[in-house]
């Protein structure tokens, strides 16, 4: 074991300085070493030739070390208040499953769903696409993935139940404009432009068709080779307990709030709260008195930590690519193909914001590149609105690796997911999410923005 490890580690470091040396031929030093550290951290984090935790807190040492990134501008990234909102939601998590409320839960889905293989997957990519329409793909996923895992033994099943609902989030999260935080940052920057922005329930309208078909595809994608497994068995559920009701009613109350704190322009401006101050809020709910559902010195082990560094490497990569001007450098080289035709123009930029939202924080790069792309739609002459519209929804359709959207790291948290597995069906997702993007941009939404 130790020989293939240290394989794999040696295989990291070639495609890392491979790509270090190419970079170099047309960047500086400091962006080429951050391509290459970047592709030492995917290379390692794919082969496991480290563990994910190690790996992700790698950009600490190696971006001071390489004049990327000062240690204290690293480091920093590693409190990002997104973190924090997994941290609660790891908690109540931990605390469904402790309840053993996701039995329960699971036992009434059965109830409303085809108790097969097929017929559960169909309906955890639903569920989970439509709650993230109105609540964070990150909170839905982190609600439902330890109710999926619970649902079967079996290995193969438990991967494709957590991929449902993560990918099912990450779908969904278009269907509104307040499903995900690239969606609110394009309709920012179309405010700031002097736009006219997209009304809310016309943005449902013309989504909905998108993500329905991805909604099918996703059921499809899964549920091959499923055929012969045995049903999906749930044993008889007592009636709930007290802990579970305690469960039950801080989950029910976190939705609620979440509601009501979700703006719906102009009708409705939110309460105004900050989410991850809400979900850390309801985690730590659980261990006062009153409650006492989780206890720390148990239950500390159960957080994923190593999820949390990821996302912390995640951020500082972000950070990392806005300090050493790569960022730009990427915008340049796109303004140079304003000389293709419109449709090709499209596909391009759809597949460049799908693919690089893999390796960065998908916020982080609508912000960088709605700026860019208004700027090449004016070349052009092509809608700007539908140009940045595309590369938007781009941005949350990013199924390949754990670092790329919030609901992967999670599903990869559960254990229930290798990274191959995400790789293989993450990247015919991204292929069939940029073509059908393109496709209804062209022919369906042309003919409304």
């Amino acid at each position: 074991m130790q020989t293939k490890e240290f394989q794999n580690i040696t295989l990291a470091l070639g495609i890392a300085i491979a790509i270090f040396l190419l970079s170099y031929s047309v960047l500086n030093f400091t962006q080429s070493a951050l391509l290459g550290v970047v592709a030492l951290l995917v290379a390692l984090w794919t082969n496991e030739g480290l563990p994910m935790g190690v790996v992700s807190l790698l950009p600490i040492i190696l971006f001071p070390s390489l004049g990327i990134l000062e240690t204290q501008a690293t480091a920093i990234n590693y409190s990002n208040p997104i973190i924090y909102l997994f941290f609660g939601g790891f908690l109540l998590a931990i605390a469904v499953e402790k309840s053993d409320l996701h039995a329960w839960i699971a036992d009434k889905m059965l109830g409303l769903f085809p108790n097969t293989p097929r017929g559960m997957i169909f309906s955890l990519v639903i569920t989970s696409g439509m709650l993230s329409s109105i609540l964070s793909n990150t909170t839905t996923t982190l609600l439902l993935i330890s109710i999926a895992l619970f649902m079967s033994d079996d290995v193969k099943l438990k991967l494709r139940f957590a991929l449902a609902i993560a990918y099912g989030a990450s779908i969904g999260g278009i269907i509104t404009p307040i499903g995900t935080p690239p969606n609110l940052v394009l309709l920012g920057i179309m405010n700031d432009k002097g736009m006219e922005l997209i009304p809310f329930f016309q943005w449902i309208w013309m989504v909905v068709p998108l993500a329905l078909v991805m909604f099918l595809v996703l059921g499809w994608l899964l549920s091959l080779g499923v055929s012969s497994t045995p049903i999906v068995q749930v044993k008889k559920i007592k009636p709930l307990n007290k802990a579970q009701k305690k469960v039950l009613f801080i989950l029910f109350s976190l939705v609620i709030l979440l509601l009501l704190n979700a703006p719906v322009k102009p009708y409705w401006s939110g309460l105004g709260l900050n989410e991850a101050g809400i979900l850390l809020g309801a985690g730590l709910l659980l261990f006062a008195p009153g409650f006492h559902l989780l206890d720390w010195a148990e239950d500390k082990a159960k957080i994923p930590y190593r999820i949390m560094f990821l996302f912390g490497a995640g951020f500082s990569i972000a950070a990392a690519f806005w300090a050493t001007g790569l960022a730009d450098v990427l915008a340049t080289y796109l303004v140079s193909l304003t000389s293709l035709p419109p449709l090709l123009l499209l596909l391009g930029v759809a597949t460049l914001i799908t693919f690089a939202t893999e390796i960065t924080s998908n916020t982080a790069l609508v912000s960088v590149m709605l700026p860019v792309l208004y700027a090449v739609a004016e070349q052009t002459g092509i809608n700007t609105t539908l140009f940045m519209m595309v590369a938007t929804l781009c941005a949350s359709y990013a199924f390949m690796l754990p670092i790329a959207t919030p609901p992967n790291a999670i599903a990869m948290s559960s254990g229930a997911v290798d990274m191959k597995s995400m790789m293989r069906y993450g990247f015919v997702l991204n292929i069939i999410g940029i073509f059908l993007i393109v496709i209804i941009a062209e022919f369906f939404w042309k003919g409304i923005l």
